[in-house]
């Protein structure tokens, strides 16, 4: 218990004193008249402070490991990883069902975006919603073919649209509000006329803009393509490449930037090489890869 003495010209002028320094709840225990006006006991019970969360060691060791940035690994180490991650960083699902807003894939050259484009195609079709897919990409020497021949297997026609006027031509081929998948070109972000291009057709499709980066990327790379693209528009990150990648640090700092986090590449396989992506199927990965290899630096 906390005892203070308190002097005052009046008891009124004692009273707001005692409730100022140790609150409503303090209790009264002596009062008597001195010189100089009135004398008060008053005593309070020690407010109980929460302990301060410690950081967990087996934690750290893993974030060191991927090189996540430090600010951000201080959060996550202070308690269970899928919790903390889901606390620290933004999840989100891709949206597909009728009249959702065409998903444009963005990000730099040889990110996965065509075979991410694939896998997805292939997953809707499956689940009996087929799409339609837009290729947008007239720079890359193979890109239409590589996506017209998933295309062709899973029985939908491949658009091509590398311009604005042809895009809004390609989308009026949209039937009963099907999904729509936009394969866009690769580009650096921080390029002008690169950028122009890739927001005049965003532009025309008013979609969602989904960055598609590779694991495995500088960690102060992957967070500055996340922040150029996030520029542009991007709301969506799709990471390709897990299965080839021992360190994911690169991938939590783009998801600093503020994108969230929607989809993970796995494995080669177009069926089954994406999956969906949130907290705890990302903390697993990333103690598993610094459990694995974490001794191997």
């Amino acid at each position: 218990m906390r005892l203070k003495l308190f002097r005052a010209a009046t008891t009124p002028a004692a009273m707001s004193m005692i409730r100022t320094e140790l609150g409503e709840d303090a209790l009264i225990l002596s009062t008597r008249k001195v010189a100089e006006g009135v004398e008060v006991t008053a005593a309070c019970e020690p407010s109980e402070v929460a302990p301060h969360p410690r950081p967990d060691p087996v934690l750290q060791s893993c974030l060191t490991f991927h090189g996540v940035p430090e600010a951000l690994a201080a959060k996550l180490a202070l308690g269970r990883l899928p919790e903390t991650l889901a606390a620290s960083l933004q999840f989100a699902t891709l949206e597909f069902g009728n009249n959702a807003r065409p998903v444009m894939f963005a990000g730099p050259p040889g990110a996965g975006k065509t075979l991410t484009v694939a896998r997805l195609a292939t997953r809707l079709v499956i689940e009996g919603k087929p799409p339609l897919v837009i290729t947008a990409d007239g720079r890359r020497a193979g890109a239409v073919e590589q996506l017209a021949a998933f295309t062709r297997l899973l029985g939908l026609d491949l658009v091509v649209a590398s311009q604005p006027i042809s895009l809004a031509r390609a989308l009026a081929r949209r039937v009963g509000g099907q999904p729509v998948l936009i394969d866009l070109p690769g580009i650096w972000p921080f390029d002008a006329m690169q950028s122009d291009e890739i927001g005049a057709l965003a532009a025309t499709a008013n979609g969602l803009l989904a960055l598609v980066i590779p694991a495995g990327l500088d960690v102060m790379e992957a967070s500055d393509l996340a922040a150029g693209f996030s520029a542009l528009g991007a709301e969506s990150l799709v990471a390709t490449r897990l299965d080839l990648a021992r360190r994911l640090g690169g991938v939590l700092a783009a998801a600093g930037a503020g994108i969230a986090l929607t989809e993970a590449g796995v494995g080669p396989g177009a069926a089954d090489g994406l999956v969906k992506m949130g907290p705890e199927f990302l903390a697993a990965r990333l103690l598993q890869m610094a459990n694995t290899f974490g001794g191997r630096q």
